[in-house]
């Protein structure tokens, strides 16, 4: 079983270590109305957008007796939490997945924070939030536009879940190798970027050169 949330590139980023429980929160939606001598009356509305949270740590050291991840998809602690707060500035859903259960959802990271005790050096605890997206569905109108919905009457484009390619520009003194530990987190990953990139670069990957746009996995 393994913990992930999976970008609109079908980029994954699985938790290295998996929490103990996870907490998933499911209300009713109610609206109260005051009926003058009577007192208050709830009446029920849609169900409010669930919210799933637990609690983990990144390690400093790769371990495998407890980490979900290949020793090549280990990242340090400071990078996953760059990573984190990345996912907490998109404006578009990630897809949140555990594997072997049935959660598989559009969310959006909607808060976390980092702790680091004594003791441990390098590790960073961390909390999770996150919040279930739901499309917004139309519904249809009354009166003169009978038979018609408001998709048509007032027609907006469907929401791309998909991200645009993230890009790099070298700089002078990169290497590929540096590239990819700077924006992937693991220096061995050039070869991903050199595949994506070879028309540009040419047939060696260790002649790049400043002010080439190169396209990130």
């Amino acid at each position: 079983m393994n913990f992930a949330l999976i970008d609109g590139r079908g980029k994954r980023f699985t938790f290295p270590v998996n929490p103990e429980e996870v907490t998933i929160s499911r209300q009713k939606g109610y609206d109260t109305t005051m009926i003058l001598s009577s007192g208050e009356f709830d009446f029920a509305q849609g169900d409010r957008v669930k919210e799933i949270s637990f609690a983990s740590f990144f390690p400093k050291e790769y371990n495998n007796s407890f980490c979900q991840v290949s020793q090549d998809e280990f990242m340090d602690p400071q990078t996953a939490m760059n990573k984190l707060n990345d996912f907490l500035a998109m404006k578009m859903p990630l897809r949140f997945v555990i594997s072997e259960t049935a959660v598989n959802v559009l969310v959006f990271v909607v808060s976390h924070n980092s702790t680091f005790r004594g003791g441990e050096p390098g590790d960073v605890y961390f909390d999770i939030t996150l919040r279930t997206w739901r499309e917004l569905k139309a519904a249809k109108l009354a009166g003169g536009n009978q038979g018609k919905s408001s998709s048509t009457v007032n027609k907006k484009a469907r929401v791309d879940l998909k991200e645009k390619s993230k890009t790099y520009v070298v700089k002078p003194g990169d290497s590929l190798s540096k590239i990819a530990k700077l924006e992937l987190g693991n220096s061995s990953a050039w070869n991903k970027i050199y595949q994506l990139n070879k028309k540009v670069i040419g047939s060696n990957p260790n002649a790049i050169k400043p002010g080439q746009k190169l396209v990130m996995p």
